[in-house]
């Protein structure tokens, strides 16, 4: 990688860290507050007033940090050009968690450099955890807040029938017409779960699960996550096996296992 690319990436990569401080400092005390105000959008997935304030509040970081790039966020729309720099915000992935009292929800923060996430970072501060990651920086983790980081890595399991695959609702499957692909997928493998959102890839990442699937995901539900698992030796993709963020569904994988998932359960 150029030196002067990997500085920048450097640069932004600690940026994206002062974003997730900075978010996780409003959405943990809302996160169980007896106040919290949900609403629903008009696809009836809900949204709280913690979803809108935080993504206010790395709009606001973003326009003094970095005043030219664009930014596209989940709860304030925008748009990213085909070049160019841009982020890409997901103020609480798992809003049904924070809004239920689960800890399982994320703060996710993305730097795309010509269309491609470089940067990711996803926090979550109930549960304690962290994971982040630039192109050519490796992929890295705190198990406790302030700790010291962990580079994580995928893991070596070489045969789709030992694999351990996660999802986050199966009903999705059935919604999209791809509930038989799903389920063949659970017959090739040796386990599965539904640890879901966000959680799934970065355990992927650390060489937790070995699969994970998104039946559908938005451009903010994966961009912060392509980094950390890439850079952990893994892959992340669309169902139809391209290296697309936004392709409205994704398939991590340590990497060895991804064109034998992909086989059974892509598109």
């Amino acid at each position: 990688m150029d030196p002067d690319l990997a500085a920048d990436l450097a640069a932004d990569l600690a940026l994206a860290l002062r974003l997730a401080d900075a978010a996780d400092a409003v959405t943990l005390p809302r996160f169980r507050a007896a106040d919290l105000r949900v609403t629903r959008k008009p696809d009836r997935t809900p949204v709280t007033d913690a979803d809108t304030a935080t993504e206010q509040v790395l709009r606001d970081l973003l326009t003094a940090q970095r005043p030219r790039d664009a930014v596209l966020g989940e709860e304030g729309g925008g748009g990213l050009a085909a070049t160019g720099r841009g982020w890409v915000l997901d103020p609480i992935d798992g809003t049904k968690n924070f809004s239920r009292a689960m800890p399982a929800w994320a703060t996710l923060i993305a730097l795309t450099v010509d269309g491609e996430p470089a940067v990711g970072v996803a926090s979550a501060p109930a549960l304690g955890r962290r994971w982040w990651a630039a192109r050519g920086h490796g992929a890295w983790t705190s198990d406790a807040p302030g700790g010291p980081p962990r580079r994580v890595t995928v893991s070596s399991v070489t045969d789709l029938a030992d694999a351990y695959l996660s999802t986050t609702d199966i009903r999705t499957f059935a919604q999209h017409g791809r509930l038989d692909r799903y389920l063949a997928l659970v017959d090739a493998v040796w386990e599965t779960r539904a640890f879901g959102d966000f959680w799934q890839h970065c355990l992927v990442a650390e060489g937790v699960l070995d699969v994970a699937v998104e039946p559908a995901a938005s451009p903010w539900d994966l961009a912060a996550l392509v980094p950390i698992v890439v850079e952990a030796g893994g892959a992340l993709t669309s169902l139809t096996g391209a290296a697309d963020h936004a392709g409205g569904d994704g398939l991590s994988s340590n990497g060895t296992l991804h064109a034998a998932a992909l086989a059974v359960v892509g598109r």
